[in-house]
C-alpha cells in the first residue's frame, strides 16, 4: 500500500471536530490551541506541513480562518494527550465583577458595551496584578460561547464606552469596522482655559510622510460639517494622529467643556492634542496639568481644580450592527467626578 494510501485510511478512522457558530472566524492555530494543552506553534505548522490537519478534507495553512459547520481532522496522537482546554483559573476580584455587572450599557449575542469605571485598567500589568477589565471577562461568558474579547482600549484613568466582541467572529468583524473608521466614539472632556474657535481640527502628521497632505485630513477640511473649523497642524509624530474638537460651553476663561471625535486612536491621542494647543485636560497629570489654578467657581458652585481625576470620558459609540443591520447608538453617562463638574457649566445635557 502507497504512503498516500495509508495516509488516506488513517485519516478516515478520525471523527472530525465541527467548528460551532461561536468559532467562526477564528484563526485555525488560535482555535487548535483553546481546544489542546499540548500543542505547541510548530507542531502546529508541521501537521499543515505534512497534511495530518486538514479542513475539509483539504491542507491548510496555520492562519487560514475556519468557519462555522467546517470539518476539522486532528491527529490521535494530540486528541490522546490533550482533552479540551479549559481556561486557566485566575483570582477574579468579585468587587471588579460586580462593577463591570452594573456598568453593562449594551448586551446581545454579539457584543458587550460597558462604561467603563474610571481607574480601571483595561487590561493587566507588572503592577496591576488580577484587578483588570480583561480578567473578569469570562463571567460574562454564555453557555457554550469562547471568553469575550477586547476589540480596543481606554486609558486606566479614562472612563466611558468600552466595546467587547462575544466571539471570534464578531471580534474579527467589529476590528475591521473600527480600522474603517466605521465606529463612531465622541469622548468629553473638561479642559483648562478654551481654544481661539469653537471648532477645530487637530493634526499630527507623519515623518515617514514628507510633505504628502493626509487623505483623511484633506477630505475633511472639504466637509461641509467642519466648514469654519481651526486647522492645527502640529510638529511631527512616528504615526498620523487626528482629531477633530467641539466647545460645548465653557466658564469665564478658566475652563470649557470640549466634545472631542478621535479619527485615529494612538495611545493618549486626545490628551497630548488638546495640551499641545494650550487647553490641558483637567487633571492630566502626564501631559500638562495646570496646578496653579486651585478652584473654579460659577455663582455659589465651587469644584477643587488641585486634585481632580482626569476629566476625559468616552461619552458615546455609534455604529452599524454588522448581524442586524440596526443603527446602535449608545450613550454611557459620565462619572460622578465629572458630572458634579458638568453641573458648573449652563448647558445640561447630559
Amino acid at each position: 500500500m502507497s504512503k498516500d494510501s495509508t495516509e488516506k485510511n488513517e485519516m478516515e478512522k478520525l471523527k472530525p471536530i465541527v467548528v460551532s457558530a461561536p468559532e467562526d472566524g477564528q484563526r485555525l492555530d488560535k482555535w487548535l490551541r483553546a481546544h489542546f494543552n499540548n500543542i505547541s506553534k510548530v507542531m502546529i505548522e508541521k501537521l499543515c506541513r505534512t497534511g495530518q490537519l486538514r479542513i475539509d478534507s483539504l491542507r491548510v495553512r496555520p492562519n487560514v480562518r475556519v468557519l462555522e459547520n467546517q470539518k476539522i481532522r486532528v491527529p490521535d496522537f494530540i486528541r490522546s494527550k490533550s482533552s479540551r482546554m479549559d481556561p486557566i483559573p485566575t483570582r477574579v476580584s468579585l468587587k471588579l465583577v460586580k462593577g463591570l455587572k452594573k456598568s453593562l450599557i449594551f448586551n446581545d449575542e454579539h457584543f458587550i458595551i460597558f462604561n467603563k469605571p474610571a481607574g480601571m485598567a483595561v487590561q493587566g500589568g507588572s503592577k496591576l496584578g488580577d484587578y483588570h477589565l480583561v480578567n473578569a471577562l469570562p463571567q460574562f461568558s454564555l453557555p457554550g460561547d469562547p471568553v469575550p474579547k477586547l476589540v480596543h482600549r481606554l486609558d486606566k484613568e479614562t472612563s466611558g464606552a468600552l466595546i467587547v466582541a462575544r466571539t471570534p467572529k464578531s471580534a474579527r468583524i467589529i476590528s475591521e469596522m473600527i480600522k474603517d473608521r466605521k465606529v463612531k466614539k465622541i469622548y468629553w472632556a473638561i479642559v483648562h482655559k478654551f481654544p481661539k474657535k469653537q471648532k477645530g481640527i487637530i493634526f499630527s502628521p507623519t515623518v515617514s510622510n514628507g510633505n504628502q497632505e493626509s487623505r483623511e485630513l484633506g477630505h475633511l477640511t472639504k466637509s461641509e460639517a467642519y466648514r469654519g473649523s481651526q486647522l492645527l497642524i502640529l510638529d511631527r509624530e512616528e504615526k498620523e494622529a487626528l482629531s477633530i474638537y467641539k466647545v460645548l460651553d465653557q466658564i469665564g476663561k478658566e475652563s470649557s467643556w470640549i466634545e472631542l471625535l478621535a479619527i485615529t486612536g494612538r495611545k493618549h491621542q486626545l490628551r497630548k492634542h488638546m495640551a499641545s494647543i494650550g487647553c490641558s485636560i483637567v487633571g492630566d497629570k502626564k501631559y500638562g496639568n495646570n496646578p496653579k489654578l486651585k478652584f473654579i467657581e460659577n455663582g455659589d458652585a465651587k469644584i477643587d481644580f488641585g486634585n481632580q481625576k482626569l476629566q476625559l470620558h468616552a461619552r458615546l459609540v455609534e455604529f452599524e450592527h454588522p448581524f442586524t443591520g440596526k443603527k446602535i447608538t449608545v450613550k454611557a453617562d459620565p462619572p460622578f467626578h465629572m458630572s458634579q463638574y458638568l453641573e458648573l457649566f449652563r448647558s445640561k445635557e447630559f
